[in-house]
């Protein structure tokens, strides 16, 4: 899957005609093939006020977003640039332009309020863009934020409380950032110099008063201070004085730009490139570009049914579809990897095992980067079921691998015993010795037969200091006994006909051909109860190591919950203060709630001990036991006792 998509051109992401939003399947496929996390950009405001010439510099160019010389606005819908990150290695920057705000041509003044707030919801990165000054009329116009509350839910669970649930947004909320063109006054307050930040910081302060007005006038302020985790502002100077160049600014050569403005919009873009955050939903999941254009699909599809956009909901949805992927993206690597390390057939069940249990822990590993919210981890058990059936596959074929191979080389080996049968070699006095001897040959020339299974020297020897029985493994043994029993009625017959043999000497050489046959039976009997007991063991490292990664991602969930938890109380309380400093006691005791909730999340979230991963254990241990081979439950093994040895 590509991960650096350069676009020459933006794309229309989202249409909007006639008031109905669509999103654009060309956008989605480009998207699509964005496997890279992404930084997202949005910019919205009033129509006409260079949008979208500030995004083309952050795109390093000075033609791609349309850009209108007339009152008509140029941009309908939101449109989407992307382009490599300049500073962030194998990042995304993801450009959205909206249209502009408050035409005067459109229907539905509702559109507007879609548009703004699909761009909070896109964007890790939120530039309000409008003209002169930050004023009362300026902060009027931002009337748009008021209305998150309508169209925005952090949770799923309906609640006719809107404030409760937009305490929330600030934890996946993007940056906010005012863009202030055509800015011609002198930054300073009471005849002091000011930053940028501090002349927004100043233009968001409460003002006093419980007139109706003055209160109505208060809640954009309000709603950009509690809502948005960071504030930042920019101030610009006109790009050129000359009204004939502004008309066809994409064109204007850079040295023929206000030296102001080229400084003004290179600290701007330098801001974005270091500043701007990787696009990340709750809980720390990263968004990628693919991810992205499922969002953007989901929301609209929201929208257009009537239903308001739903974070939870769209994370919900959007793990569905991605712990699927991450299950096939990790049954494939196994696949791929097993395939192309495997050599059948192996020399041993154990080598294969060994092998399965590598795969398997990167294919696991595979996993866990690309699921999260697996609930009841039932993407992991899935993976699991299928790990084991591709496993279970590959045991199939190494044994029949092994069964033709060894075949074939008893085959080979036994040519001249046979042929010595066929001419009648063994027809004569003292044939039966002779025979026992070609066959005894033939059964030691086998054992030394490589990569059929024969076990390494050391287990060989362990072996026979056991047993006199030769050492094979399972599918070789079996071979090797069929081939012996195959030769039961010839022996027997070259027995009897054996006349330098007694009657006494011929039983007891019978009794001995049936000693052996036991002996081999009793040898295939114990390699398979060795076999089953090697699989078992396997699935004992299969399930530790599920749980082991399992509670690495787990731990490294609950950190990112803490961090995102930590991060609203720093701004709940900064925000406190705040209001308690410009005198609005009564806004700042309504956060204490917020505030005190928001301690016992965190405190609850720290106390999270070991006894969380008990039921998990639990749940865990059934899903392997459902998954183990068919001789293992019949040996009443399910494996809970892991779970307990886990948790110790």
């Amino acid at each position: 899957m590509a991960t650096d998509i350069t676009m020459k051109t933006p794309i229309c992401l989202v249409e909007n005609w006639e008031e109905q939003l669509t999103v654009n399947p060309k956008a989605l496929e480009i998207l699509n093939q964005i496997s890279q996390p992404v930084v997202v950009v949005a910019i919205v405001g009033l129509y006409r006020t260079g949008k979208s010439y500030l995004m083309n510099r952050l795109a390093g160019q000075n033609h791609g977003f349309s850009l209108g010389s007339t009152v008509q606005s140029q941009t309908k819908g939101i449109w989407m640039w992307c382009v490599p990150h300049p500073s962030k290695p194998n990042h995304t920057l993801v450009l959205l332009d909206t249209e502009g705000l408050g035409d005067v041509e459109k229907g539905d003044p509702k559109n507007d309020s879609w548009i703004f707030a699909l761009a909070v919801l896109l964007s890790s990165a939120f530039v309000y863009n409008s003209l002169g000054t930050i004023n009362h009329q300026a902060l009027e116009q931002l009337h748009y934020v008021t209305e998150l509350t309508e169209l925005i839910r952090a949770k799923s669970s309906p609640t006719s409380h809107e404030v409760e649930d937009s305490t929330e947004f600030v934890s996946f909320f993007p940056d906010f950032i005012w863009a202030v063109r055509d800015f011609t006054l002198e930054l300073k307050l009471n005849g002091q110099p000011i930053t940028e930040d501090e002349y927004l910081e100043n233009a968001l302060k409460l003002i006093p008063g419980k007139n109706p007005r003055i209160q109505n006038s208060n809640k954009p302020r309000t709603c950009i201070r509690y809502f948005f985790p960071k504030r930042k502002c920019f101030v610009f100077d006109r790009p050129t004085s000359d009204k004939n160049l502004l008309i066809r600014i994409e064109e204007v050569p850079e040295d023929q730009l206000e030296l102001n403005f080229k400084m003004q919009s290179k600290k701007f873009c330098s801001y974005i490139f270091t500043h701007g955050k990787t696009k990340t939903l709750r809980q720390g999941i990263i968004v990628t570009g693919n991810r992205l254009g499922s969002l953007v699909q989901m929301y609209v599809d929201a929208i257009n049914s009537g239903a308001v956009p739903c974070l939870e909901n769209a994370v919900t949805t959007l793990a569905q579809r991605e712990n699927a992927a991450a299950v096939q993206k990790a049954a494939e690597l196994y696949s791929r990897q097993m395939a192309q390390r495997l050599v059948l057939p192996t020399v041993t069940l154990q080598e294969l095992l060994d092998l399965h249990a590598t795969c398997e822990r990167e294919a696991v590993a595979v996993f866990m980067e690309h699921s999260f919210k697996d609930d009841n981890q039932k993407f992991q058990k899935k993976l699991a079921e299928t790990l084991e059936k591709m496993k279970e596959e590959f045991l199939l074929q190494n044994e029949e691998a092994s069964v033709k191979y060894c075949q074939a080389e008893l085959k080979r080996l036994s040519e001249s015993l046979m042929e010595s049968i066929s001419r009648g070699v063994f027809s004569a006095p003292g044939g039966h010795s002779l025979y026992l001897d070609a066959r005894k040959k033939v059964e030691q020339e086998y054992e030394l037969v490589p990569r059929k299974g024969v076990k390494s020297d050391g287990e060989r020897e362990r072996e026979r200091e056991r047993s006199s029985v030769h050492c094979f493994t399972l599918k070789a043994t079996e071979v090797l006994q069929r081939f012996l029993e195959s030769q039961t009625a010839t022996e027997k017959s070259i027995l009897q006909a054996d006349k330098a043999l007694t009657d006494g000497e011929k039983a007891l050489a019978a009794e001995e051909a049936k000693r052996e046959a036991a002996e081999k039976e009793r040898e295939v009997l114990r390699q398979r109860e060795q076999e089953m007991q090697q699989k078992m063991e396997a699935q004992e490292r299969s399930f530790q190591e599920n749980i082991a990664q399992l509670k690495e991602k787990m731990e490294q969930e609950k950190a990112d919950l803490l961090r995102e938890q930590e991060r609203m109380l720093e701004h709940k309380l900064k925000v406190q203060e705040e209001m308690l400093t410009e005198g609005f006691r009564k806004n700042a005791e309504e956060l204490n709630n917020q505030i005190r909730e928001l301690n016992k999340e965190i405190e609850a979230t720290k106390n999270q001990g070991s006894s969380w991963f008990t039921g998990l254990l639990d749940m865990l241990g059934t899903v392997f036991t459902l998954v183990l081979p068919g001789p293992a439950k019949l040996l009443g093994l399910p494996l809970k006792f892991l779970g307990s040895k886990s948790k110790d």
